[in-house]
């Protein structure tokens, strides 16, 4: 906490029966873990709302001010702190990365649950089966988002548009077989296909055609740009498809 002893903040925020402005609640939260002392001033029509904007020539609320001084909405009272402001356009790989400790974590749970202990093999194929799972689930979420900018990559998706739309179901259906462990007949086929293709469709996008585009790895509204990562989920498919026959011969 930022040692602010003796200073005032200011806050107008909305605070109606219908509508509680979720940034306005940030604000607060934050002014008072810096150790203002706050004045938090309720707009709870819209007359007060469009009242206090057109007073401070400001198309939005909240409003902070701090020792009589405009800091601006909850973007600005952050960077005013000194804090990290999220670009909503910015691409980042934490979506991945949150997607791979998770089923990381879940696999090795369910290690010590069955074996007694994290650090088995059968961990490892668990943590690369869930992910699947996992990635399929974000991309179900809204479909026809994901199969827009699978388009825009995938070889196969571009010459037939409905494996746009198969490709999360299959990936989905050959985690969860690969999870329980059973019907390989089906499981490693169809993750050696999506798998296959998808790793080539990468490797000719950033690598050959050098394009600068967003991956659908995990889902239609991805900020994770199209590059190694995505080339590294298809490869663990096919990977994990030719371990799974290696161990059926």
């Amino acid at each position: 906490m930022t040692a602010s002893t003796g200073r005032h903040a200011t806050l107008h925020r909305m605070v109606m029966p219908e509508h509680t402005c979720l940034y306005g609640i940030k604000a607060l939260d934050l002014l008072r873990r810096q150790g203002l002392t706050v004045d938090d001033r309720w707009l709870t029509t819209r007359d007060e709302v469009d009242a206090v904007k057109a007073e401070h020539q400001v198309t939005t609320t909240p409003q902070t001010f701090i020792d009589g001084a405009r800091i601006g909405g909850y973007d600005d009272l952050r960077r005013h702190f000194g804090k990290r402001v999220v670009d909503a356009k910015a691409t980042s790989y934490r979506p991945v990365v949150a997607v791979f400790a998770m089923t990381a974590l879940m696999a090795l749970a369910l290690s010590i649950a069955v074996y007694g202990t994290p650090l088995t093999l059968r961990a490892l194929e668990w943590f690369i089966a869930l992910s699947m799972c996992v990635l399929a689930l974000l991309k179900l979420q809204d479909i026809e988002r994901f199969s827009s900018m699978f388009l825009g990559y995938d070889l196969l998706a571009q010459r037939w548009v409905p494996y746009s739309y198969i490709y999360p179901f299959a990936e989905g259906a050959a985690g969860v077989l690969m999870v329980a462990g059973v019907l390989h007949v089906v499981s490693i086929p169809v993750a050696l296909l999506i798998g296959g293709i998808g790793a080539v469709s990468v490797f000719k996008a950033v690598y050959i055609d050098k394009r600068d585009i967003k991956c659908a790895c995990v889902g239609g509204d991805s900020r994770v740009p199209l590059g190694a990562v995505s080339l590294i989920e298809n490869l663990m498919m096919v990977g994990m498809a030719v371990w799974m026959w290696v161990r059926m011969v």
